[in-house]
């Protein structure tokens, strides 16, 4: 995984609309860049859910809100629709991004070994370096712990 102080690695990857997004588009904006394993999952709802609850907030401060998932296209546009989610949301369907942020690995779930994202978040200042890191999300009260250590910085 990449550490505090890092800058965000060089990535260009499709949104929900097919639309291709680089990482330099943020340069000179905070903003926020998570990880999550798949839509329409429980745990990925609830914070897709929270992050569009507190998206005004976010952009009260200016902070953009990036997700990003290895599903496809066709599932982050009905994501967003159904969740009524108005942040990015990045289609990493070759696990790039998530391999250049050190997320993607073994996972294990009832005794089961898998590949898969591990739940995580990373806080990018002005400058694209990350600040924060959460290497194990806990999705309930997220997008809340999120905004308040943006808060701090001023």
């Amino acid at each position: 995984m990449i550490k505090e102080r890092d800058l965000v690695p060089k990535f260009e990857i499709n949104d929900a609309n097919g639309n291709s997004v680089k990482s330099s588009d943020f340069k000179g904006k905070k903003h926020v860049i998570y990880f999550y394993p798949k839509d329409f999952t429980p745990g990925c709802t609830t914070e897709a859910d929270e992050f569009s609850n507190d998206y005004k907030k976010f952009q009260k401060e200016g902070i953009e809100i990036i997700g990003i998932s290895p599903d496809n296209v066709e599932s982050h546009k009905k994501f967003c629709e159904k969740m009524e989610i108005k942040y990015t949301l990045l289609a990493d369907v070759d696990k790039i991004v998530s391999k250049q942020f050190g997320v993607w690995g073994k996972k294990q779930f009832m005794g089961r070994e898998y590949m898969g994202v591990a739940r995580s978040t990373f806080l990018v200042d002005e400058k694209g370096k990350i600040f924060k890191i959460y290497p194990k999300v806990k999705p309930a009260g997220h997008s809340k712990e999120v905004l308040d250590d943006f808060l701090k910085l001023k």
